[in-house]
């Protein structure tokens, strides 16, 4: 069995061309015996929570302030994206990681005045709070390069996919 050198494939041997790429076959590739090593293709690492060529570039473009505003202003900047710019999908998506990061902080707040009374508890929530913090600046840094990528710690929650 003989190897294909542009995708590293197995060919019969004679064969005229490869079976998976179609490249056409030299007599020395194609031969019994010949010493070609296999080609392995280039593997470039996937970013599986970069959703940003899902999205029309105009309506990055077009909805970056729009994209941001969740991230800047929480709760306020979340109505006004939802009411304002709810046909662009880009849009949407930033609204919906915001909106994962503000029940978030929502939830921290009430654990926090809950518990304040173990002292233990306030801080943790506090450190959680400044993780959260920069993981909105991250996100407005996403926005500003018109990237869609999820936020890397919210992204494993089920719930807005």
């Amino acid at each position: 069995m003989a190897f294909c050198p542009k995708c590293g494939a197995q060919v019969v041997d004679g064969a005229p061309f490869c079976e998976q790429c179609g490249t056409k076959l030299t007599d020395t590739a194609a031969t019994p015996g010949s010493p070609v090593s296999p080609v392995i293709p280039e593997m470039n690492p996937v970013d599986i929570y970069d959703h940003t060529s899902e999205f029309d570039p105009a309506d990055i473009s077009a909805n970056k302030c729009f994209a941001i505003l969740p991230y800047l202003l929480g709760t306020l900047g979340i109505i006004v994206t939802a009411l304002i710019s709810s046909s662009s999908p880009y849009a949407m998506f930033h609204l919906r990681q915001a909106v994962k990061i503000t029940i978030l902080n929502t939830l921290l707040f009430i654990c926090m005045a809950v518990l304040v009374w173990t002292i233990i508890v306030p801080i943790a929530g506090a450190v959680c709070l400044l993780i959260l913090f920069i993981l909105r600046i991250i996100a407005v840094f996403q926005v500003f390069f018109g990237k869609a990528a999820e936020v890397a710690i919210i992204r494993s929650l089920g719930f807005l996919r």
